[in-house]
């Protein structure tokens, strides 16, 4: 569209879960319910419009080996961009990114820093790995370099006792996390294994990844503290694989993956039914493949979450959350188009009709 064009979007405009409104229109890249006096000349998209989609939990600067070139992150965020995502918590890169910033045809990515993990327990290539001594330095760092997140690494395979183990001492990620928030950063961490929980809760952790170790001990104390979690279904998906291929040498481990897996569904449920915050993530960018937010949609309802919730986990509660607007007035216009409600059949999320990013329609 050339300056000064304008957008008219004309349909059934989700604002929210709960109000719909008939049109919206976009002038100079912004949100408008009035009228523009060029309205004549506006370019007309028809359908059912939602905010721009947000992958909560999304890696672009990384591959399965560690950092990508760019012209590779630049594939993975086009990617997300043509299955509607439009918004990127990015959790964790090794990658400097910020080039995409002064990108207007590339989703917008909210950064989290690079993983920060324990020495010898996590993917190779991927995080800073460090000792205890050393988690509040390191938080600060990464929590000067993001935009508003940090990402630690809660648990992983402890090699000793061949299982899932907490990476980190109590009074460390207490003294961590205060650190991030006295900066102004909110933290998450990579979580796959029950015992990790607790204590990260309770030393003030903003959210969880995956959160495959909820419990009924556990899912009151998120509750309790509002502590969100992403729990990334599309990559829990692949508990089997990995465990079949480390059962040889880590027998315990693999059965407790297949374990968590086998449950999966129940504890995204039975989390959301006590109230805990769920929001929509891939994992893409290590070995998943980007584009895959509808799937982690049709995902979470599988899970047992309405479709209504569901939707919110990726649209108009996902932005909430991470302080980036929806469909309101003066708004960046970042929508996405559908051929039908998506609230009654959210399968409908991987097929837009019309992708639009700051008012320019891009797919």
């Amino acid at each position: 569209m050339s300056e000064g064009a304008v957008l008219h979007l004309k349909g059934r405009v989700l604002v929210g879960p709960d109000e719909v409104r008939d049109e919206l229109w976009v002038v100079g890249g912004r949100v408008t319910f009035d009228r523009p006096t060029m309205a004549r000349d506006a370019t007309t998209v028809t359908g059912w419009a939602l905010p721009g989609l947000v992958d909560a939990h999304c890696h672009v600067g990384l591959d399965a080996h560690g950092p990508v070139d760019d012209a590779t992150s630049e594939k993975q965020a086009l990617t997300d961009r043509d299955a509607g995502t439009l918004l990127i918590r990015d959790a964790g890169s090794p990658s400097d990114t910020r080039w995409i910033d002064d990108r207007e045809d590339l989703p917008r990515i909210i950064r989290a820093g690079r993983h920060i993990a324990r020495t010898k327990r996590y993917i190779r290539n991927y995080a800073h790995e460090i000792e205890p001594a050393d988690l509040v330095a390191y938080v600060a760092r990464e929590a000067r370099r993001g935009d508003g997140w940090v990402k630690l690494v809660g648990d992983w395979i402890d090699r000793s006792t061949g299982d899932l183990d907490a990476c980190w001492p109590r009074g460390a990620v207490e003294a961590a996390i205060a650190e991030a928030h006295r900066l102004g950063a909110r933290v998450t961490a990579h979580c796959f294994a029950e015992d990790s929980l607790a204590p990260l809760v309770e030393a003030g952790i903003d959210c969880i990844e995956h959160a495959t170790g909820l419990t009924e001990d556990t899912i009151p104390l998120f509750a309790e503290r509002g502590v969100a979690i992403v729990p990334t279904l599309v990559n829990i998906a692949t508990f089997p694989l990995l465990a079949d291929g480390g059962e040889a040498k880590f027998p315990r481990w693999a059965d407790h993956m297949r374990r968590l897996h086998a449950r999966r569904y129940d504890t995204v449920r039975a989390a959301y039914d006590a109230g805990v915050p769920v929001f929509a993530g891939t994992d893409a960018g290590g070995s998943l493949a980007h584009g895959l937010v509808a799937e982690e949609v049709v995902e979470l309802t599988r899970a047992g979450l309405p479709a209504v919730a569901a939707l919110s986990a990726t649209t108009w509660g996902a932005r909430d959350w991470l302080g980036r607007p929806g469909l309101t007035e003066g708004a960046s216009a970042d929508v996405v188009v559908y051929e039908s409600d998506p609230r009654e059949d959210v399968r409908v999320l991987a097929a837009p009709r019309r992708v639009v990013l700051r008012g320019e329609v891009v797919g």
